[in-house]
């Protein structure tokens, strides 16, 4: 059964096992050739087409109060920046979700946790985002690799997009990745994002062209939003899916 498109998250399948706050987030996103996506995705994931659209994003935002439940926050992470590319997947048992190309991040240790637990792509760097009022700018910088890095800037345009192509591309309640021999779901969920229009007033960026999407990167964003404020994200364990669930 395939998992509706929701602005609110379902529960969560187990309990939550990782906590976080994101907040000051800004969505940037290009139409692109499925057939583009395809290579990037794990077995039993196939890309998840808006109106026979496929999307590839660049989002950045604030992470904070990161936590292994049920321990409390851990103080040596901080705040910090992240920025990431992401596709939008859909599995063989009709669970929604994202797969990330890369995860840009300024700390090392939850970069290498990540890794660990979930086998997710994170890229250790300097990064950043800075606020006023309305604008978000933010600017990433891969340690050793001095010509991938990236910076946009984005105005909140104020006006409110609860629309079903926004809700598809901003609402999405897990990822799927490929991790120890197997394809996982794992879920997440948080309040509703408060979805903006934003406008695009600066953009030089690698990071899309180092993850396979030269095209989008040479080209300016279909779409641009932001949701201001901050939510509280709980994260399951990831499951196996599909047929994964029974094998070896």
């Amino acid at each position: 059964m395939t998992s509706p498109v929701s602005r609110v998250a379902p529960p969560l399948p187990g309990r939550a096992i990782v906590r976080q706050t994101w907040s000051d987030v800004s969505f940037l996103h290009w139409q692109v050739d499925t057939e583009l996506v395809r290579p990037h995705l794990p077995q039993g994931v196939h890309p998840d087409e808006f109106e026979g659209t496929s999307w590839v994003g660049l989002v950045g935002f604030v992470l904070g109060d990161h936590r292994f439940l049920p321990l409390p926050p851990v103080p040596v992470l901080g705040t910090f920046a992240e920025v990431n590319v992401r596709l939008y997947t859909i599995d063989d048992d009709g669970n929604r979700g994202v797969v990330f190309c890369s995860l840009d991040a300024h700390r090392l240790l939850p970069v290498l946790a990540a890794r660990a637990m979930f086998s997710l792509p994170y890229i250790w760097a300097r990064t950043g985002v800075r606020r006023g009022g309305d604008v978000f700018d933010y600017a990433v910088l891969r340690h050793g690799r001095t010509h991938t890095r990236s910076r946009f800037t984005v105005r909140a345009a104020g006006e409110r997009d609860d629309s079903d192509l926004a809700t598809f591309l901003t609402a999405r309640w897990g990822f799927h990745e490929r991790t120890y021999g197997r394809t996982i779901y794992a879920r997440n969920v948080h309040a509703p994002w408060p979805v903006e229009r934003g406008i695009l007033e600066r953009i030089d960026d690698g990071l899309l062209a180092a993850a396979g999407f030269a095209d989008a990167a040479g080209r300016p964003p279909d779409l641009v939003h932001v949701a201001r404020g901050g939510v509280v994200t709980d994260f399951s364990a990831g499951r196996p899916v599909g047929s994964e669930r029974h094998s070896g």
